[in-house]
């Protein structure tokens, strides 16, 4: 209950984050943002894992800092996560915030789909789960003429590495230290974004001013907060759980669109949200 509980605040603080991430979009790129985001809240989490280093001891001793599992598990997670999150700015560029956040959680789906790749079976029930699933994100997003927009397509694609990411986490975090994990793949993931803002963008100073209240959002409550919750929560679930719980920050993305960002998915889109939301719950029945 209490990972549970941890995991359904996780996804509020996600959901909403996608609002925040849409509007830091109004004042600097994609990989300027994730930058920031990431390398600020890993750092504070590092800071406060070095002030209370006992009462935050989540597993792993210390000399796991040197161990080639760690090292493995920190690289690997941090890439999927910096692939993840920069597909998932950058599609937010061009859509909604409650659509972004619906479209994302397919990974829910995809998760026991790609656990057969490493010996875990699925039900029927997974299979019904991927075609409701479908037929909700063909509603969601494809228009008049049979066309999606590229910028829903580069969500979805990020959706892929987020399933790919809670398969990491759920085989490296138990190993290594969910704490460790946690600061060392937010480090890894802003270095790379970056990397990525030197090379592909040119920040401002004036766009950093204007877009500060986001990106404290984005950094110490998104990454600093939520994403530690998912590693030490995941020590005590299974990953297809832990992933229907967090799917629902789709639900808290669409409300934090509506509440704050004035924005509507309409008729169709809001019938296409629940056949995913609908695919998400029936594919974890089992």
């Amino acid at each position: 209950m209490k990972a549970d509980l941890l995991l359904l605040l996780t996804a509020a603080i996600w959901g909403f984050a996608f609002v925040a991430q849409r509007v830091g979009m109004a004042h600097m790129g994609p990989f300027t943002f994730n930058a920031l985001r990431f390398l600020l809240g890993g750092s504070a989490l590092l800071g406060v894992a070095c002030l209370f280093k006992k009462q935050l001891s989540l597993g792993g001793e210390d000399k796991i800092f040197k161990s080639r599992t760690f090292l493995l598990g920190g690289i690997f997670t941090g890439l999927v996560l910096f692939g993840g999150a920069s597909l998932q700015q950058m599609g937010l560029v061009g859509t909604t915030a409650g659509k972004a956040g619906f479209i994302t959680g397919l990974y829910v789906v995809l998760v026991p789909i790609m656990g057969l790749l490493i010996g875990r079976k699925t039900s029927w029930l997974n299979w019904t789960g991927v075609v409701l699933a479908v037929i909700g994100l063909y509603l969601l997003s494809v228009r008049e003429g049979f066309s999606i927009s590229s910028y829903d397509l580069v969500v979805l694609m990020g959706a892929l590495l987020w399933a790919v990411h809670v398969h990491l986490v759920a085989y490296f975090s138990p190993r290594v230290g969910a704490l460790r994990l946690a600061i060392f793949q937010f480090l890894v993931c802003g270095v790379l974004s970056l990397g990525a803002a030197v090379f592909f963008e040119s920040p401002t100073l004036e766009g950093l001013q204007d877009g500060w209240l986001p990106l404290l959002y984005g950094s110490f409550l998104s990454v600093g907060v939520a994403h530690t919750l998912q590693v030490v929560a995941q020590r005590k679930t299974a990953p297809s759980h832990a992933a229907i719980i967090m799917s629902l920050e789709g639900m808290f993305a669409a409300l934090g669109g509506w509440l704050i960002l004035g924005e509507s998915l309409g008729g169709r889109g809001l019938l296409g949200a629940g056949l995913i939301l609908a695919g998400m719950l029936v594919s974890q029945l089992a």
